[in-house]
Protein backbone atom coordinates (compact mmCIF):
# COMPACT_ATOMS: atom_id res chain seq x y z
CA UNK A 1 0.00 0.00 0.00
CA UNK A 2 1.40 3.32 -0.75
CA UNK A 3 1.68 5.84 2.11
CA UNK A 4 0.40 8.56 0.12
CA UNK A 5 -2.40 6.67 -1.22
CA UNK A 6 -3.69 5.65 2.17
CA UNK A 7 -3.24 9.27 3.13
CA UNK A 8 -5.38 10.72 0.38
CA UNK A 9 -7.92 7.47 1.17
CA UNK A 10 -8.44 8.27 5.27
CA UNK A 11 -8.87 12.16 4.35
CA UNK A 12 -11.21 11.60 1.86
CA UNK A 13 -8.96 12.72 -1.45
CA UNK A 14 -9.78 9.79 -3.79
CA UNK A 15 -11.77 9.31 -6.32
CA UNK A 16 -12.67 5.72 -7.68
CA UNK A 17 -12.71 4.64 -11.13
CA UNK A 18 -14.57 1.47 -11.66
CA UNK A 19 -13.68 -0.12 -14.97
CA UNK A 20 -15.07 -3.51 -16.68
CA UNK A 21 -13.42 -6.06 -14.05
CA UNK A 22 -15.46 -4.96 -11.29
CA UNK A 23 -18.47 -5.91 -13.31
CA UNK A 24 -16.53 -9.08 -14.51
CA UNK A 25 -16.49 -9.97 -11.03
CA UNK A 26 -20.32 -10.65 -11.09
CA UNK A 27 -20.39 -13.33 -14.36
CA UNK A 28 -21.19 -10.43 -16.62
CA UNK A 29 -20.64 -11.56 -20.39
CA UNK A 30 -17.32 -10.01 -22.32
CA UNK A 31 -16.89 -8.27 -24.77
CA UNK A 32 -15.79 -11.06 -27.22
CA UNK A 33 -19.30 -12.30 -26.37
CA UNK A 34 -21.15 -8.68 -27.51
CA UNK A 35 -19.28 -8.69 -30.43
CA UNK A 36 -20.63 -12.91 -31.39
CA UNK A 37 -24.10 -11.45 -30.19
CA UNK A 38 -23.28 -8.81 -33.13
CA UNK A 39 -22.55 -11.11 -35.46
CA UNK A 40 -25.74 -13.70 -34.92
CA UNK A 41 -28.20 -10.14 -35.88
CA UNK A 42 -26.68 -9.12 -38.52
CA UNK A 43 -25.76 -12.83 -39.82
CA UNK A 44 -21.91 -13.02 -39.85
CA UNK A 45 -19.68 -16.04 -38.77
CA UNK A 46 -18.71 -14.44 -35.37
CA UNK A 47 -14.86 -15.45 -36.22
CA UNK A 48 -15.18 -13.53 -39.16
CA UNK A 49 -17.20 -10.65 -38.38
CA UNK A 50 -14.13 -9.93 -35.29
CA UNK A 51 -11.60 -9.55 -38.07
CA UNK A 52 -13.81 -6.66 -39.60
CA UNK A 53 -13.16 -3.88 -36.95
CA UNK A 54 -12.85 -2.98 -33.13
CA UNK A 55 -16.01 -3.54 -31.74
CA UNK A 56 -16.69 0.61 -31.89
CA UNK A 57 -16.46 -0.04 -35.64
CA UNK A 58 -18.73 -3.05 -35.55
CA UNK A 59 -21.28 -1.72 -33.04
CA UNK A 60 -21.38 1.59 -35.55
CA UNK A 61 -22.01 -0.79 -38.69
CA UNK A 62 -24.80 -2.65 -36.52
CA UNK A 63 -26.87 0.66 -35.62
CA UNK A 64 -26.71 1.72 -39.54
CA UNK A 65 -27.70 -1.33 -40.29
CA UNK A 66 -30.56 -1.65 -37.89
CA UNK A 67 -31.16 2.12 -37.92
CA UNK A 68 -30.90 2.40 -33.94
CA UNK A 69 -28.87 0.85 -31.10
CA UNK A 70 -32.07 0.32 -29.28
CA UNK A 71 -32.35 -3.51 -30.08
CA UNK A 72 -28.79 -3.96 -28.58
CA UNK A 73 -29.10 -1.94 -25.85
CA UNK A 74 -32.25 -3.90 -24.93
CA UNK A 75 -30.23 -6.91 -25.35
CA UNK A 76 -27.15 -5.68 -23.11
CA UNK A 77 -29.49 -4.55 -20.27
CA UNK A 78 -31.15 -8.31 -20.19
CA UNK A 79 -27.97 -10.01 -20.49
CA UNK A 80 -25.50 -7.56 -17.81
CA UNK A 81 -29.04 -7.70 -15.24
CA UNK A 82 -29.48 -11.33 -14.77
CA UNK A 83 -32.36 -12.39 -12.15
CA UNK A 84 -29.55 -15.34 -10.89
CA UNK A 85 -27.08 -12.57 -9.92
CA UNK A 86 -27.07 -11.21 -6.32
CA UNK A 87 -24.82 -8.76 -5.91
CA UNK A 88 -24.82 -8.73 -2.03
CA UNK A 89 -22.65 -11.74 -2.81
CA UNK A 90 -19.90 -9.82 -4.40
CA UNK A 91 -17.00 -9.11 -1.91
CA UNK A 92 -15.53 -6.40 -3.99
CA UNK A 93 -18.92 -4.06 -4.56
CA UNK A 94 -19.85 -4.38 -1.09
CA UNK A 95 -15.69 -3.02 0.14
CA UNK A 96 -16.83 -0.14 -2.69
CA UNK A 97 -19.89 0.97 -0.82
CA UNK A 98 -18.93 0.82 2.31
CA UNK A 99 -15.50 2.39 1.54
CA UNK A 100 -14.88 6.50 1.81
CA UNK A 101 -15.05 7.73 -1.74
CA UNK A 102 -16.75 10.24 -2.51
CA UNK A 103 -16.85 10.08 -6.13
CA UNK A 104 -17.39 6.94 -8.23
CA UNK A 105 -16.67 7.18 -11.93
CA UNK A 106 -17.44 4.78 -13.79
CA UNK A 107 -17.35 3.60 -18.00
CA UNK A 108 -19.58 0.46 -17.34
CA UNK A 109 -23.20 1.24 -18.82
CA UNK A 110 -24.73 -1.69 -15.88
CA UNK A 111 -26.31 -0.57 -12.76
CA UNK A 112 -24.63 -3.29 -10.25
CA UNK A 113 -22.85 0.16 -8.68
CA UNK A 114 -26.33 1.47 -7.84
CA UNK A 115 -27.69 -1.96 -6.96
CA UNK A 116 -24.75 -2.55 -4.46
CA UNK A 117 -25.54 0.77 -2.91
CA UNK A 118 -29.29 0.25 -2.62
CA UNK A 119 -28.82 -3.26 -1.16
CA UNK A 120 -26.52 -2.24 1.36
CA UNK A 121 -28.63 1.20 2.25
CA UNK A 122 -25.41 3.67 1.04
CA UNK A 123 -27.26 6.76 -0.27
CA UNK A 124 -26.04 8.21 -3.77
CA UNK A 125 -26.98 10.22 -6.59
CA UNK A 126 -26.52 8.84 -10.29
CA UNK A 127 -25.49 11.15 -13.00
CA UNK A 128 -25.69 9.71 -16.40
CA UNK A 129 -25.99 12.90 -18.59
CA UNK A 130 -26.25 16.45 -17.93
CA UNK A 131 -30.00 16.51 -16.60
CA UNK A 132 -28.42 14.79 -13.75
CA UNK A 133 -26.11 17.41 -12.04
CA UNK A 134 -29.00 19.58 -12.22
CA UNK A 135 -30.16 18.12 -8.87
CA UNK A 136 -26.46 17.21 -7.24
CA UNK A 137 -25.82 17.73 -3.53
CA UNK A 138 -23.08 16.81 -1.65
CA UNK A 139 -24.63 14.62 1.47
CA UNK A 140 -24.53 11.60 -1.14
CA UNK A 141 -21.59 9.93 -2.88
CA UNK A 142 -21.57 10.93 -6.79
CA UNK A 143 -21.73 7.63 -9.22
CA UNK A 144 -20.61 8.99 -12.28
CA UNK A 145 -21.39 6.96 -15.17
CA UNK A 146 -19.08 8.22 -17.70
CA UNK A 147 -19.90 6.32 -20.68
CA UNK A 148 -24.09 6.22 -20.41
CA UNK A 149 -26.08 4.46 -18.59
CA UNK A 150 -28.83 1.52 -19.51
CA UNK A 151 -31.66 3.77 -18.21
CA UNK A 152 -30.97 6.11 -21.06
CA UNK A 153 -29.92 4.98 -25.03
CA UNK A 154 -28.88 8.16 -25.47
CA UNK A 155 -26.21 8.29 -23.19
CA UNK A 156 -24.18 5.25 -24.28
CA UNK A 157 -21.11 5.53 -25.79
CA UNK A 158 -20.75 2.28 -27.43
CA UNK A 159 -20.44 2.69 -31.36
CA UNK A 160 -18.23 4.65 -33.06
CA UNK A 161 -19.72 7.59 -33.15
CA UNK A 162 -21.09 8.28 -29.89
CA UNK A 163 -17.16 7.20 -28.68
CA UNK A 164 -15.68 10.54 -31.42
CA UNK A 165 -18.20 12.46 -29.87
CA UNK A 166 -16.59 12.13 -26.53
CA UNK A 167 -13.05 12.65 -27.65
CA UNK A 168 -14.24 16.22 -27.60
CA UNK A 169 -14.14 16.00 -23.72
CA UNK A 170 -16.16 18.78 -23.56
CA UNK A 171 -19.39 17.55 -21.85
CA UNK A 172 -20.63 18.64 -19.31
CA UNK A 173 -19.76 15.60 -17.04
CA UNK A 174 -16.26 16.02 -18.71
CA UNK A 175 -16.03 19.45 -17.07
CA UNK A 176 -17.31 18.17 -13.70
CA UNK A 177 -14.77 15.51 -14.20
CA UNK A 178 -12.05 17.71 -14.50
CA UNK A 179 -13.06 19.77 -11.52
CA UNK A 180 -13.31 16.72 -9.25
CA UNK A 181 -10.03 15.26 -10.20
CA UNK A 182 -8.08 18.90 -9.44
CA UNK A 183 -7.47 18.41 -5.99
CA UNK A 184 -8.06 14.58 -5.31
CA UNK A 185 -6.23 11.57 -6.02
CA UNK A 186 -7.77 8.60 -8.80
CA UNK A 187 -7.62 5.39 -7.93
CA UNK A 188 -8.62 3.11 -11.26
CA UNK A 189 -9.39 -0.20 -10.67
CA UNK A 190 -10.91 -3.06 -12.85
CA UNK A 191 -8.96 -1.38 -15.76
CA UNK A 192 -7.16 -2.85 -18.46
CA UNK A 193 -3.69 -0.90 -18.40
CA UNK A 194 -4.20 -0.82 -22.21
CA UNK A 195 -7.59 0.82 -22.09
CA UNK A 196 -7.37 3.96 -24.55
CA UNK A 197 -10.07 6.10 -22.26
CA UNK A 198 -8.10 6.54 -19.62
CA UNK A 199 -4.55 6.79 -21.37
CA UNK A 200 -6.49 9.80 -23.50
CA UNK A 201 -8.11 11.48 -20.44
CA UNK A 202 -5.18 11.62 -18.23
CA UNK A 203 -3.08 12.77 -21.61
CA UNK A 204 -5.30 15.45 -21.26
CA UNK A 205 -5.58 16.17 -17.91
CA UNK A 206 -1.45 16.60 -17.67
CA UNK A 207 -1.75 18.83 -20.58
CA UNK A 208 -4.21 20.83 -18.81
CA UNK A 209 -1.86 20.97 -15.65
CA UNK A 210 0.98 21.66 -17.73
CA UNK A 211 -1.00 24.63 -18.76
CA UNK A 212 -0.99 26.04 -15.06
CA UNK A 213 2.23 26.09 -14.47
CA UNK A 214 1.36 24.55 -11.20
CA UNK A 215 2.31 20.53 -12.46
CA UNK A 216 3.97 20.16 -9.13
CA UNK A 217 1.16 20.46 -7.07
CA UNK A 218 -1.05 17.67 -9.33
CA UNK A 219 -2.20 15.02 -6.76
CA UNK A 220 -1.23 11.79 -7.61
CA UNK A 221 -3.41 8.77 -9.45
CA UNK A 222 -3.23 5.37 -9.13
CA UNK A 223 -3.88 2.28 -11.32
CA UNK A 224 -3.95 -1.10 -9.29
CA UNK A 225 -3.58 -4.25 -11.40
CA UNK A 226 -2.14 -7.44 -11.41
CA UNK A 227 0.16 -7.71 -14.52
CA UNK A 228 3.37 -6.59 -14.55
CA UNK A 229 4.03 -4.53 -17.84
CA UNK A 230 7.06 -1.91 -17.95
CA UNK A 231 6.37 -0.10 -20.93
CA UNK A 232 2.40 0.67 -19.49
CA UNK A 233 4.25 1.92 -16.55
CA UNK A 234 6.76 4.29 -18.06
CA UNK A 235 4.34 5.70 -20.57
CA UNK A 236 1.07 5.80 -17.66
CA UNK A 237 4.41 7.72 -15.49
CA UNK A 238 4.30 10.45 -17.41
CA UNK A 239 1.14 11.47 -17.68
CA UNK A 240 0.35 11.16 -13.54
CA UNK A 241 -0.79 7.48 -13.17
CA UNK A 242 1.49 5.09 -10.90
CA UNK A 243 0.65 0.94 -11.28
CA UNK A 244 0.53 -0.53 -8.47
CA UNK A 245 0.90 -4.43 -8.64
CA UNK A 246 -0.12 -7.22 -7.17
CA UNK A 247 2.00 -10.32 -7.17
CA UNK A 248 -1.32 -12.40 -6.89
CA UNK A 249 -2.58 -14.34 -10.13
CA UNK A 250 -6.67 -14.41 -9.53
CA UNK A 251 -7.55 -10.84 -10.25
CA UNK A 252 -10.82 -11.05 -8.19
CA UNK A 253 -8.67 -12.31 -5.46
CA UNK A 254 -5.81 -9.70 -6.05
CA UNK A 255 -8.47 -6.52 -5.84
CA UNK A 256 -10.27 -7.73 -3.02
CA UNK A 257 -6.88 -8.04 -0.97
CA UNK A 258 -6.01 -4.74 -1.95
CA UNK A 259 -9.12 -2.56 -0.92
CA UNK A 260 -9.25 -4.64 2.18
CA UNK A 261 -5.98 -3.14 2.89
CA UNK A 262 -7.06 0.80 1.90
CA UNK A 263 -10.24 0.59 3.49
CA UNK A 264 -9.05 -0.72 7.28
Amino acid sequence: MKPELKRAYDAGKLILFAGAGISRNLGLPEWHELIAHLANELGYDPKIFNTYGTHLSLAEYYKQKKGSLGPLRSWMDREWHRPDIDVRTSEIHTMITQANFSRIYTTNYDRWLEAAHDAHGVPYSKVANAADLVALTEDKRHIIKLHGDFDDDTSIVLDESSYFERLYFDSPLDIKLTHDVIGSSVLFVGYSISDFNIRLLFYRLTKMWNRTGLATARPRSYLFTNRHNPVAKEVLGQWGIEMIVSEEDNPRKALADFLTELIS
